[in-house]
């Protein structure tokens, strides 16, 4: 399946909300698409450092 900003959208949602403590409304999610896919230059999530994408994800979490 190829990877689009769809299926990294979906990605970040489910990671997101995996552990059931936060969702999507709590983060800016398609600034943590695109701002992870400047980084990786890939829709292809799962290949970006776990940390890298967790530090990306806390700078967009909505106040």
């Amino acid at each position: 399946m190829p990877h689009t900003v769809e299926t990294a959208t979906a990605y970040v949602i489910d990671v997101l909300e995996a552990k059931g403590t936060a969702s999507r409304e709590d983060f800016d999610v398609p600034g943590i698409v695109s701002a992870t896919h400047n980084i990786a230059e890939t829709w292809d999530f799962r290949s970006v450092c776990h940390t890298r994408f967790w530090g990306i994800v806390a700078s967009f979490l909505r106040p």
